[in-house]
């Protein structure tokens, strides 16, 4: 399937080399992010620089593939956590959960900093997720658990940093510790 609808289907060595494409550059984003060159994507996946170009004519589009796989995959995540009878621990687990995933994937890391701007994956599935995370982060205000005063943005920066202080230690024990600070500041504090 190229995307395109109505398009003829491909052969099936159109679409093992697309295949082939799409798992190296995942592996390829994950390690280096969207800076990985486009011919490196192709050495490493056995196919020349103009197959990758005839699937995907940027290396946007290219990135925009291989995360909307990673996103569909957040979504399901995130409907099963709306259904989590505490809205508070829901919001907390969604929010370390996914600080956890984007350090140790370069490409779910760059596309979290650049959402703002980028659409990863089909419109639908980046407003699906920034929906979702509406939906979570409202429950949580609404269960008294989250602070009033933040929003989406406020979120999304918040685990930007959060992953960028993550990337800086190696001791599993300050992990926690770092991630515990950044959601500790977002709770409601009880006097």
């Amino acid at each position: 399937m190229t995307g395109d609808r109505g398009a003829a289907p491909m052969r099936a060595d159109a679409r093992r080399n697309r295949e082939r494409v799409l798992k190296a550059a995942e592996e390829m984003f994950a390690e280096q992010g969207i800076a990985v060159p486009l011919d490196e994507i192709a050495r490493r996946a056995g196919v020349g620089a103009g197959t990758v170009y005839r699937h995907f004519p940027t290396k946007e589009a290219l990135f925009e593939a291989v995360i909307a796989g990673r996103v569909e995959a957040l979504l399901a995540d995130t409907d099963r956590l709306l259904a989590d009878e505490d809205p508070g621990t829901a919001f907390f687990h969604f929010f370390d959960h996914k600080v956890r995933q984007a350090s140790l994937n370069k490409a779910l890391s760059d596309a979290l900093e650049a959402s703002r701007g980028v659409r990863y994956g089909s419109p639908r599935t980046h407003e699906s997720f920034w929906r979702l995370v509406d939906d979570l982060l409202a429950g949580a205000q609404r269960a008294g658990a989250v602070r009033p005063d933040l929003d989406r943005d406020d979120v999304r920066a918040l685990m930007v940093g959060c992953i960028r202080a993550v990337d800086q230690v190696t001791d599993p024990a300050k992990v926690d510790h770092l991630i515990q600070v950044m959601t500790d500041g977002m709770r409601v504090k009880h006097e």
